[in-house]
């Protein structure tokens, strides 16, 4: 299992030291939620403050942009060194054209489903997408309730992935802990983010470590 704990449940006014201490751990990725106000209902932070994390992470970058229009801040994205650029499915209205943009900058081309969208929608892309991310929170603020629901979301984007033959990943953003954890891996998914149950814990770097030991 990847891990990539997102750096919205940092201590902001000690982001530096959080950001070492992943640094430091066996996570795999940082994730970073980048919020407009418009597309979700809240404003996390924007390029001047990714342009900082990415000068003190050793990781590779898991960008995830809940904005409307993402697809202006592909060079932008690319710049910070990213691994990986997650649009979502609500906010492109042309996406196979942003997907083939992100791939042409050397990233990897992730899509992402609010709670409400079936992933029956990716059948025409799903073999051209590097990453699949099921949202199980509705997006916009950390440290919300996991919805239940997206645990045969998840089964289904599996069931999709293989017989379709793409080779995308599954990722797995919101409420995600120990108990969900070991349940969406038996789902199928791949990659956790987690923010508030590291970040929150006595030890991060054993619930990072319990994660990390899922496997499906």
């Amino acid at each position: 299992m990847l891990v990539s704990p997102s750096l919205l449940a940092a201590n902001f006014a000690n982001l530096e030291r959080d950001i070492d201490m992943l640094n430091q751990s066996h996570c795999d990725w940082f994730h970073l939620d980048v919020m407009d106000g418009v597309f979700v209902p809240n404003i996390s932070f924007g390029f001047p403050v990714m342009e900082a994390m990415a000068r003190t992470a050793q990781k590779p970058l898991d960008v995830h942009l809940m904005i409307v229009e993402p697809q202006k801040f592909i060079p932008e994205v690319k710049a910070l060194g990213a691994k990986v650029m997650n649009v979502h499915y609500e906010a492109c209205t042309h996406l196979h054209r942003v997907v083939q943009a992100i791939k042409n900058e050397g990233m990897m081309a992730g899509v992402t489903l609010n709670p409400h969208t079936p992933v029956h929608l990716l059948e025409d892309i799903i073999t051209d997408l590097d990453l699949v991310m099921l949202m199980s929170v509705n997006p916009g603020f950390g440290g919300q309730k996991f919805i239940p629901q997206v645990l045969e979301k998840t089964r289904k984007l599996r069931r999709l992935i293989n017989e379709s033959g793409s080779r995308a990943l599954i990722e797995i953003d919101g409420g995600v802990n120990r108990e969900t954890g070991q349940r969406l891996a038996e789902a199928g998914a791949d990659i956790l983010v987690a923010g508030s149950a590291i970040f929150n814990a006595p030890n991060p770097h054993a619930e990072i470590d319990f994660l990390k030991g899922l496997s499906r």
